[in-house]
């Protein structure tokens, strides 16, 4: 663990993740959130293909395996993003990316359901507490909005999109751990499933925002650039060896840090004010995911 080919890659990860949150914020101020992500793929998607090309990953894929990567890349890369980008219309970068620590209730119950993986008791334990300690924030995120305290309403939509994109994520990330997944070099399955997220994403967002928006900020192109090229492309190779290196269970605790990064982002630039109720609410978060992934890491 203390070797600097886990050190870097988890503490840029972390970072990196922890940062984007925020980022998007500036993607969906004034144009379509369909767009922005389509954008963003647009750009990162050749960017991964060089990738996988310049490391000499195979390209090809069989008929499963490309199936696959169209069901990754819809609920990944469409489903996942799209859900997130709307998030952030109505709730604040880190309650978003706070709500996203709690994905591995999820992939533990998807997990159980499609490849026949079990978590200990201690696992759910933690969940709860986690769980608890979200709502707390969730309920601080509802009373500063009084007039959208109804469901339906600006706070209660932001959090079952936000939900929405946690499902849409966990089930992406359960179905690529099959056989048929495993057999794939990483960075060419996700090469494959970016391609096929960013074609239903130009669809979606010209259904749903009509004609492509041009924007002619500097700061949303550089965002799409740092989003694309450094949120993704950087990000997923690192993120993927770094499983290799300690595996899956240690990579989970990266999930600390990214929420631990995006909290004090949004603090700092969306002034996020904390209280007695949101400074628990974050201690239970973090001692329950703890507890959770320790569990999940002695299994």
């Amino acid at each position: 663990m203390l070797n600097w080919r886990v050190i870097l890659p988890f503490v840029l990860t972390g970072t990196i993740w922890g940062s984007t949150w925020f980022v998007i914020t500036g993607q969906i101020n004034g144009i379509p959130a369909a767009w922005s992500v389509f954008y963003r793929f647009a750009l990162a998607t050749p960017a991964l293909f060089l990738v996988a090309f310049l490391t000499k990953r195979r390209l090809r894929l069989t008929r499963p395996e490309q199936m696959l990567a169209v069901l990754v890349g819809l609920f990944q890369f469409s489903g996942n993003f799209l859900f997130v980008y709307h998030a952030e219309l109505y709730v604040t970068s880190g309650i978003v990316a706070m709500m996203f620590g709690l994905l591995m209730v999820p992939n533990a119950l998807l997990a159980k359901v499609f490849i026949g993986e079990r978590a200990q008791g201690r696992f759910w334990i933690g969940s709860a507490i986690a769980i608890v300690g979200v709502s707390l924030l969730l309920v601080h995120e509802w009373r500063a909005n009084p007039d959208a305290g109804v469901v339906g309403g600006n706070v209660g939509l932001g959090i079952v999109l936000a939900m929405l994109g946690i499902l849409a994520a966990s089930f992406a990330n359960v179905i690529q751990a099959n056989p048929t997944g495993r057999g794939v070099p990483m960075v060419s399955l996700l090469a494959w499933a970016m391609l096929y997220g960013t074609i239903f994403d130009l669809g979606f967002a010209f259904v749903t925002a009509g004609p492509p928006p041009v924007p002619t900020a500097p700061s949303y192109w550089g965002g799409i650039v740092y989003l694309a090229l450094i949120g993704s492309v950087v990000t997923f190779p690192l993120h993927y060896n770094l499983v290799r290196e300690i595996g899956a269970g240690r990579t989970a605790y990266n999930s600390i840090l990214t929420i631990s990064v995006a909290m004090l982002i949004s603090t700092l630039f969306e002034g996020y004010q904390w209280t007695a109720l949101t400074a628990s609410g974050m201690g239970l978060a973090v001692i329950g995911m703890v507890l959770a992934l320790r569990s999940k890491q002695a299994r």
